[in-house]
């Protein structure tokens, strides 16, 4: 008796089924729900650090000033240089009426107009702050991150 050989299950099967796709798209869609906000919020939290590095920097400016001339300078006298942060994500302004204290504060711009933690203050004294913010925790929360 003689066989005849037969296509083997590998040799029919050619390609995906439409369901083996629609599970392919949805574990797809279900990590990109999950990633994208982290790594959004992870995108914003290196932007953040660069705006309280730039109001650091804007401080220590001042405070040199200060120790030269015996008064803070005015708001005229803040160099433009110091009035942005090198991510162009955050406008630095200065408020000084007299020339005894001073609060400056990083107004977020752009894709960062939205985020938590709204625009940082510092003042002469070291008070941080994050106007927009109503809970204290958050506030130390983004000066911490």
């Amino acid at each position: 008796m003689q066989t005849i050989p037969t296509k083997t299950s590998a040799m029919q099967q050619k390609g995906f089924t439409l369901i083996e796709m629609m599970i392919v798209v949805a574990v797809i869609g279900i990590l990109s729900a999950i990633a994208y906000p982290s790594y959004t919020e992870y995108v914003r939290r290196g932007h953040r650090a660069e705006a309280r590095a730039g109001l650091l920097q804007a401080a220590q400016w001042l405070e040199r000033a200060a120790t030269a001339t015996g008064t803070y300078p005015l708001a005229a006298a803040f160099p433009d240089n110091l009035k942005k942060v090198p991510n162009d994500r955050y406008d630095i302004s200065i408020t000084s009426a007299d020339g005894s204290t001073y609060t400056l504060t990083a107004t977020p711009k752009g894709a960062q107009t939205g985020d938590k933690c709204g625009n940082y203050t510092l003042d002469q004294a070291g008070l941080r702050g994050a106007k927009g913010v109503t809970s204290g925790a958050i506030v130390t929360e983004c000066w911490g991150k």
